[in-house]
């Protein structure tokens, strides 16, 4: 059986139910993670309800072109104390997982692109350097 095909339940194009699924699932996972969720349980604490709309709005302007989200991104994250490598590797494991999981091949493939170009830029202002984790920008593999 070819498990890379598509299940019936994955998504052919992205809508404002189908990001909200994806935010919302893929938060609930992260809030359970042993190194992610102390970390963001941290910098959210009993604001998780409005965070998760701003996520939501955020990936609704990125997917859908909705202009809802305003804010800086990486002004916020590079508040927080204590993110290592390891944070980044695991945030971009689990948005794969969740967007190959809930979306067509297609559609997951230009989500993690843009979760990747996000991480890869706080990457940079934390540590100086590029993410083990990321592809290389032109698509070709590193040597």
């Amino acid at each position: 059986m070819d498990s890379g095909a598509p299940e019936p339940t994955q998504n052919r194009a992205p809508s404002a139910e189908t990001i909200t699924l994806l935010v919302h699932g893929f938060y609930a996972d992260v809030r359970q993670h042993p190194l992610l969720g102390p970390t963001f349980e941290q910098a959210i604490g009993d604001r998780w309800d409005t965070h998760l709309q701003r996520l939501v709005d955020f990936w609704s302007t990125v997917a859908l072109g909705t202009r809802t989200f305003r804010g800086d991104v990486f002004g916020k994250h590079m508040a927080l104390q204590g993110v290592t490598p390891a944070h980044f590797a695991a945030w971009v494991g689990l948005w794969q997982a969740h967007t190959q999981r809930q979306f067509t091949p297609e559609v997951a493939r230009e989500l993690q692109v843009v979760a990747h170009g996000i991480a890869r830029n706080l990457f940079r202002g934390y540590f100086g350097s590029e993410p083990a984790f990321a592809p290389p920008r032109d698509g070709h593999s590193a040597h």
